[in-house]
């Protein structure tokens, strides 16, 4: 893999990282630096990775303006057994991009120019600087100042990383004059912003069955909310035949979490616009404000790049593993649903999913069975469960070798059953993924 207009490949962490990233920042494409490859290609690798992450995360975070939080994501892989850093920066949309010892010059602003950073010249930073989005809301001053933040502070308490007295200034929660900001009055308690989840009995919006509310507090709070709402209807279909018996969602529920969370971050909120969603008997609609970010094409999009039109959001929801990593949202639905499932507009973007059975369906043609029907390798599995364990782990209690064998004949059955459930659901490649048995796969051990 050669180094091109969109990859940088650095054999350690070095001076020149800043330049690098503020050159992707002002590119209409973001890229990727890798740390612990050199310019051949070659694979040396980190020798502290977690340090190493670090220090970058503090030196873009102090040498970069305006600020680069929640435009960039670092993570770590092993290549050929040894560990690298790669490095993802979204394209901003506060461009120039500058470091913060030159500030705004031709010594300070880049831009990715082939395989290099070059310097900007001066006419194109004024261009970028007359062209720069204002209307964000990192930048408008909340119209109530007397916002408390109690709902968010448990959040990251949940995820071990408590707040301190400087939270709003570090999660970019106030404007440059230090009021709070729109951002902050999003995550805040209360709120007047309102989410909807609406049911129809048939496949227009002529007979409305059912109207869920979920706002007026933290935006965190409303999303989950939305998540467990819709993850209640995504219901379980059976399918029973002489060979077998199939088990499948109404909709692919890794796709439909994206793009529910894929709407809640990057709708345009200084409309004052909510996302809605809308399920009807045939399918389910997703519908953000807010066209396609300036410079993104539609191909781009569909591509994963990304420019993050909430970067505070965006930050926040990173933290809290709400979202995993920089446009890989998607892509990962890609994976499950067509091109043509995404409806784009001036003002709205709208993903249509479609069911895989009527959602309605008032009488059944299968009567899903209450007992689960369990293999002998997946009784096996169920047997072996002390707690929660890695696939390692019960790859050894099993006595398997081969690992393929182990997730199609034990682990996938298991987890289409529900009999078994991830640790970390929303990193399904988690290197510290474990697996524990649910409510049902105990009685299922039992029975």
């Amino acid at each position: 893999m050669p180094e091109t207009n969109r990859i940088e490949f650095k054999r350690e962490l070095s001076e020149g990282l800043e330049k690098e990233v503020v050159a992707f920042l002002n590119y209409r494409e973001g890229g990727i630096i890798y740390i612990g490859i050199d310019k051949e290609g070659k694979i040396v690798g980190v020798q502290d990775a977690d340090g190493d992450q670090l220090k970058i995360k503090d030196r873009l975070k102090n040498n970069i303006r305006p600020s680069a939080l929640g435009l960039f994501d670092i993570v770590s892989e092993e290549r050929d057994g040894k560990e690298i850093l790669k490095i993802i920066v979204a394209s901003g949309s506060e461009k120039p991009y500058h470091l913060k010892k030159y500030g705004m010059s031709e010594k300070g602003c880049f831009i990715r120019l082939g395989s290099a950073a070059e310097p900007m010249s001066q006419k194109l930073i004024e261009e970028l600087f007359a062209s720069r989005t204002r209307n964000s809301i990192g930048k408008i001053k909340a119209h109530r100042q007397d916002l408390n933040f109690e709902q968010l502070h448990i959040y990251y308490q949940e995820k071990q990383k408590p707040l301190n007295k400087q939270f709003r200034k570090n999660l970019e929660l106030t404007t440059t004059d230090g009021d709070l900001n729109y951002a902050a009055y999003l995550l805040a308690d209360e709120n007047n912003l309102s989410v909807k989840v609406a049911k129809y009995k048939g496949d227009t919006r002529v007979d409305l069955m059912e109207s869920n509310e979920y706002g007026y507090c933290s935006l965190v709070k409303a999303t989950k909310s939305v998540l467990d709402k819709i993850s209640l209807e995504n219901r379980t279909i059976t399918q029973i035949t002489q060979k077998e018996r199939k088990e499948h969602r109404l909709w692919n529920a890794i796709a439909l979490r994206e793009a529910i969370i894929n709407a809640f971050v990057h709708n345009d909120y200084t409309r004052e616009i909510a996302p809605k969603f809308e399920i009807f008997n045939d399918r389910i609609e997703i519908t953000s404000a807010g066209s396609l970010p300036d410079g993104l094409s539609k191909n781009e999009f569909f591509e994963g790049f990304s420019i993050p039109r909430n970067k505070e959001l965006m930050r926040i929801y990173k933290d809290l593993d709400l979202v995993e990593q920089l446009g890989s949202g998607i892509p990962r639905i890609l994976e499950s649903y067509s091109k043509e499932c995404f409806r784009f507009s001036d003002n709205f973007l709208r993903m249509i999913f479609p069911a895989a059975d009527e959602v309605y369906r008032e009488t059944p043609q299968v009567t899903p069975q209450v007992t689960p029907q369990v293999t002998p390798q997946v009784r096996d599995l169920l047997n072996v469960f002390k707690g929660e364990e890695s696939r390692t782990e019960l790859q050894k209690s099993l006595g398997l070798v081969d690992r393929k064998n182990f997730r199609i004949n034990y682990l996938n059955p298991a987890l289409e059953e529900g009999l078994v459930e991830l640790t970390i659901p929303d990193k399904p490649k988690s290197s510290k993924q474990k697996y524990r048995l649910t409510e049902k796969g105990r009685k299922a051990r039992q029975e």
